[in-house]
Parts: C-alpha cells; structure tokens; sequence
C-alpha cells in the first residue's frame, strides 16, 4: 500500500488573526448587563462581530427584533437565557447554541430569577460596537430612544412588535 502526502495550498486570510485580551476589552454597560466588546468588524474585514453579555438576574435584554444580513449566534456560557425566535420561546442553558438566521423576529433577557453569561457572535459583522455603546447611553437615560430607531439601517438592528414575548415579559415580573 502506498502512502500519499497531501500538500495543502496556501492562501491568504481574508483578515489576520484577532485576538482580544480579556483585561484589554472594552466593555459597556448598562443598569441589566456588561458587555465585553471582542471582535468587531473592522478587525475582521467584515466576517464577524462578537461581543459577550453578562445579564443581571432578571435583566430584561433586548426586545424583539430581526435582521436583514446578519445570522446571529448565541452560546450560553453560564446561567440561563430565555429566548423568543419568531413565536416560540424556549430557555438556553449553559453549553446551549442557538444561531437565528436573517429576517427571524427574535428576543432574550435573562431567564427568570437566573443570570446569563452569553457570547454572541454576528456574521457578517457591520460594526456593531458603536450601536451597544449607543444602546447602554439608553439605557441609562444619556441619550434619546428615538437615536436606536434611526439607526435601524445602519446597524441592521430593526425593531418589532412581539405580543408572545410582551406576555412573557409581564408574566414574570
């Protein structure tokens, strides 16, 4: 029997190796949750944006919402992430992975009386820092709501109207 090596071919990588030092990352924070800013898409050439978020317990999270060109990934660290994709709500746990494609109505807070530590990851990536950094001044009342609603475009954030993830909201406060 002969034995065949196989040579590989190299090319080049769309963007160089990204590599973020916890105790050099930026994080944001707002009264629910810390985000800690990993990789976003100017590091990346566009393929990814990935940040982690560690909610509060009974941190409500983002409201519904959907996204035309980005799939975005969740994988729960540690805790519990109550999710809603399109109708249906489920809880993740620690070691879940969830990735909602483009166009799928979606939502999450931390599951009820639980924290969550969470990575989430945006592909492709389209600068998404500058939009958590905007969302926590919200959040914590240094900037109008109204400024979320007119990014909508530019960072693919686009909000909608979910009476499934309402019920659940109040059901558990």
């Amino acid at each position: 029997m002969t034995q065949e090596t196989s040579t590989q071919t190299s090319s080049a990588a769309p963007f160089p190796p990204v590599l973020t030092r916890g105790a050099d990352a930026e994080t944001c924070a707002d009264p629910s949750s810390v985000m800690t800013l990993l990789a976003d898409s100017d590091s990346t050439a566009d393929g990814f944006t990935s940040y982690r978020s560690t909610f509060a317990k009974g941190a409500v999270g983002a409201p519904a919402h959907f996204h035309t060109k980005a799939t975005e990934i969740f994988f729960v660290l540690s805790g519990s992430l109550r999710v809603l994709v399109g109708e249906e709500i489920t809880v993740l746990e620690a070691g879940d992975f969830l990735a909602v494609p483009p166009h799928t109505p979606h939502a999450f807070a931390a599951a009820p009386g639980c924290e969550a530590d969470v990575l989430f990851v945006f592909t492709p990536g389209m600068g998404r820092f500058d939009y958590l950094r905007l969302l926590g001044r919200v959040m914590r009342g240094e900037a109008d709501a109204k400024a979320l609603a007119e990014s909508a475009e530019r960072f693919d954030n686009h909000y909608v109207d979910s009476p499934v993830w309402r019920a659940a909201l109040e059901a558990s406060t």
